[in-house]
C-alpha cells in the first residue's frame, strides 16, 4: 500500500519499491474511531490518515484490520509543504491529499490589465474542505491561462502602473475576506534584469496591505531557464529583492516542463543544486521553497527543437509502459531520474519520469540546505510514493488558528 503499485503482478525491472518498517501497529477493535485511536496513541487523525492514506477511501474501520500508528523514522524537523489544484480535481484525490499539505492553492484566479481578477471557477467547497483538514487554502492569481500561457501584456501594463497595482490588491483582498482565503499566492512572469526592481517595490506595497490585514504573501517563480539544450541552465536574477517583504518564495518548473522542451529530467538536481547553491546566498532559507513536479514525459525520437512535442504522462503509466514492454528502467544518477527507451508501432520514444529515489533525493535537499519546504505542481493525481517518503522524513508543519470561520492568522 505504501507504494501505490498499480503492476504488483508485472513489476519492471529497475522498479524502485520503498520499504520502511513500521513502529507501531493497531489492531482495530470494535467500536473505534479514528479520533479514539489517536487519542489513545498520543498522536493526531492527520497522523493516522497520513500513515494509513488509503483510509481516506472509505467511511468505515473495520474490525480486526491492521493500521500503522508510527514509522520507524528520524525526523527531526517540520516542513512546509504546497500543493497545487485546479478547482476540478477529484474530490476523493484532494481528501486523501489534504493531511500531507501546509497549504492548498488552487489555480483559479487571473489578473487582468485594469487591476480586475476573474476566476474560473467555483472553488467554495474546496476552500472549505481544505480548513476541514487543517489546511490553509491560498488564492493563485497569474496571468496564465489553463494551458500555462502567460500575457506579457498584463504584466507589463501592471508593473508600470501603481493604480492598477492598487486596485488589484484591493480586490485581492475582498476576495479572500468573503471566500475566507489565508493568504495569496502570486506567480511572477518574465522577471528579468530590466523590470526586477518594479516587481520589488510592487511586492512592497502589497505585502504592507495583506499583512495588515492579517493575510500571508506567497511568491512563485520560474527562474528563466534555456530548455533547448541537453545542459539545463538558469539566469542568476537578485531574487532576494523579491523576497524582503513576502512569507516565502516558491522556485517552481513550468516553463522546464514544456512539452516541446529538449527530452531531459524534468527539473534535475544538479540543476536544482546549482539554483539552490546561489538562492541561499541572496535569500534567507528559510523563506526558499522549491517545487517538485509530479508528471513524467514522453518523446518520439528524433527531437526536432520546436517541433517534437512530448506526451505528458504519469509516474506509473510510465513504469506500465515499460513493464508491458519488458524494458529495463535506467537511472541518471546526476539528475536523479529514471528514463527509458521504447519502440511503439516503428517509432523510438524517449521518456523521462520520477520515481521513489527522484522523491528521496530532492525532499533530502530541504534537510540539506535548511529551506522552508517543498511545492507539488500539480496534486491532481496522488502519488504514493512521493508522499510516503516526505511523511516518513518530515513532519508536516500546520499554521495554528485556521478554522471554518476565519483563515486570518491570530
Amino acid at each position: 500500500m505504501e507504494n501505490g503499485l498499480t503492476n504488483p503482478g508485472n513489476l519492471a525491472i529497475g522498479q524502485t519499491i520503498v520499504i520502511v518498517q513500521p513502529e507501531t501497529l493497531y489492531t482495530v477493535q470494535a467500536g473505534d474511531t479514528l479520533e479514539s485511536i489517536a487519542k489513545q496513541h498520543d498522536t493526531t487523525t492527520m497522523e493516522l490518515l497520513r500513515n494509513n492514506p488509503y483510509l481516506s477511501d472509505r467511511k468505515y474501520l473495520y474490525n480486526g484490520e491492521t493500521i500503522v500508528i508510527s514509522y520507524q523514522t528520524n525526523r527531526t524537523r517540520s516542513i512546509t509543504t504546497i500543493g497545487y489544484t485546479f478547482s476540478y480535481i477529484d474530490r476523493p484525490i484532494l481528501i486523501k491529499t489534504l493531511p500531507f499539505l501546509t497549504y492548498l492553492t488552487i489555480f483559479n484566479y487571473r489578473v487582468t490589465n485594469e487591476g480586475e481578477i476573474i476566476f474560473i471557477a467555483d472553488d467554495t467547497e474546496l476552500i472549505d474542505l481544505a480548513k476541514t483538514y487543517g489546511v490553509a487554502p491560498m488564492m493563485f492569481v497569474s496571468t496564465l491561462s489553463d494551458g500555462g500561457i502567460v500575457n506579457p501584456e498584463v504584466t507589463n501594463t501592471f508593473l508600470n502602473n501603481p493604480s492598477v497595482q492598487d486596485h488589484f490588491i484591493e480586490n485581492a483582498l475582498q476576495i479572500m475576506k468573503t471566500k475566507g482565503f489565508c493568504g495569496i499566492n502570486i506567480y511572477l512572469e518574465r522577471i528579468n534584469y530590466e523590470n526586477l526592481n518594479s516587481f520589488a517595490e510592487y511586492l512592497r506595497r502589497a505585502s504592507e496591505r495583506f499583512h495588515s490585514e492579517g493575510y500571508k504573501i506567497l511568491i512563485t517563480v520560474t527562474p528563466i531557464a534555456n530548455i533547448e539544450a541537453p545542459d539545463v541552465s538558469f539566469e542568476k536574477i537578485d531574487y532576494g529583492k523579491l523576497t524582503e517583504s513576502v512569507d516565502g518564495i516558491i522556485f517552481s518548473s513550468y516553463d522546464w516542463a514544456l512539452s516541446y522542451s529538449y527530452p531531459n529530467s524534468i527539473f534535475p538536481v544538479n540543476v536544482l543544486r546549482e539554483l539552490l547553491d546561489y538562492a541561499v546566498s541572496i535569500i534567507p532559507p528559510e523563506k526558499i521553497i522549491f517545487g517538485i513536479t509530479t508528471l513524467g514525459y514522453d518523446w518520439v525520437l528524433p527531437y526536432v527543437p520546436g517541433v517534437t512535442e512530448a506526451a505528458a504522462i504519469s509516474d506509473s503509466r510510465a513504469i506500465e509502459i515499460a513493464a508491458d514492454n519488458g524494458i529495463t528502467i535506467q537511472f541518471n544518477e546526476e539528475a536523479q531520474s529514471p528514463y527509458f527507451f521504447y519502440t511503439e508501432n516503428g517509432s523510438l520514444h524517449l521518456v523521462w519520469f520520477k520515481d521513489a529515489r527522484s522523491f528521496d533525493s530532492r525532499a533530502g535537499l530541504v534537510e540539506e540546505y535548511d529551506l522552508q519546504g517543498v511545492s507539488i505542481w500539480t496534486i491532481m493525481r496522488f502519488s504514493t510514493q512521493m508522499w510516503f517518503i516526505i511523511n516518513t522524513r518530515y513532519y508536516i508543519e500546520r499554521l495554528p488558528g485556521i478554522n471554518c470561520q476565519s483563515c486570518v492568522l491570530n
